[in-house]
């Protein structure tokens, strides 16, 4: 197998687990804050145990690192509880189209960070997405569960739109395991303390999931994605990600019997259309 092909093979299952992580919203029977605190604690602990066994460096090379590790963590963190409540207020399908719009997100936050501000297209795009977020909105009123979801979701979005950029922009010299590993720990530090149900406390089975969600669905994943970017572009990945709501929705029909509406499609149509051509956008323009 080539390299491009085996790297694009890695790149379609870190995909796919990260369309199926949305799945442990509903299948934990923990809340959103707690899910995310156990999750990140397991995937630390498997991301520190890849980086020795890989013999790489843990170590960050300075003090503006190591508060730029700190910044990131807590933002992935927020980033993580806010995904997960999403989703189990709003579902699995409606929950991934609505942090989909993260990408369209991006094009208006990142020119700021140059300096300059959005094109026609990306306000198209934006428009786009509205439309697509409103076909999904049961009713105007935060109190429909569904409603409160979707709105979680957009603010998940944000925080990893906002993450992303800012690792970008001054983390993207470490790999992907030791970025995570930082990033996890600093998440489950932050939110340790706020914890409902002690570990002593949780089932065995729920238990099971949190290190099948933090090994097999947060770890890997990662681990994978980063190995990806060795021979495709940010790009390319960025273009096959915008199957992640598919695999989502797939999965949650599968699995949980999960029956997303006609205008819940047709609204996600919209949304992953959005953010699928600012994709394409930035892959033309690099060309």
């Amino acid at each position: 197998m080539q390299p491009q092909q085996q790297s694009l093979m890695y790149l379609h299952i870190a995909v796919l687990l990260f369309g199926g992580t949305a799945l442990f919203a509903k299948l934990i029977n923990l809340n959103a804050l707690d899910i995310t605190v156990y999750r990140s604690a397991i995937a630390a602990i498997a991301l520190l145990i890849l980086l020795v066994v890989q013999k790489k460096t843990v170590k960050l090379r300075s003090t503006k690192d190591n508060a730029i590790a700190l910044f990131l963590g807590v933002t992935v963190g927020l980033h993580w509880v806010t995904y997960f409540a999403g989703m189990q207020l709003a579902g699995i399908a409606v929950g991934m189209i609505a942090f989909f719009t993260y990408p369209v997100i991006t094009v208006f936050i990142e020119p700021f960070f140059h300096g300059d501000t959005p094109k026609l297209k990306d306000l198209i795009s934006a428009a786009v997405v509205m439309v697509g977020i409103y076909l999904l909105t049961p009713d105007a009123n935060i109190g429909n569960d569904v409603t409160l979801g979707i709105i979680i979701g957009i603010i998940s979005a944000f925080f990893f739109a906002f993450r992303n950029i800012i690792h970008k922009r001054y983390f993207s010299q470490y790999g992907g395991p030791q970025t995570m590993l930082y990033q996890t720990l600093v998440a489950c530090l932050m939110l340790c303390a706020f914890i409902d149900v002690p570990i002593t406390q949780v089932t065995q089975y729920d238990l099971s999931l949190l290190i099948v969600a933090g090994v097999i669905f947060t770890a890997t994943p990662h681990s994978l994605f980063a190995a990806s970017l060795q021979y495709l572009s940010a790009s390319t990945a960025g273009l096959i990600s915008c199957l992640q709501p598919l695999y989502g929705t797939f999965l949650a029909f599968l699995l949980l019997h999960e029956h997303p509406s006609l205008l819940t499609l047709v609204g996600g149509t919209l949304v992953i259309s959005a953010a699928f051509y600012e994709t394409w956008s930035v892959t033309r323009k690099h060309r």
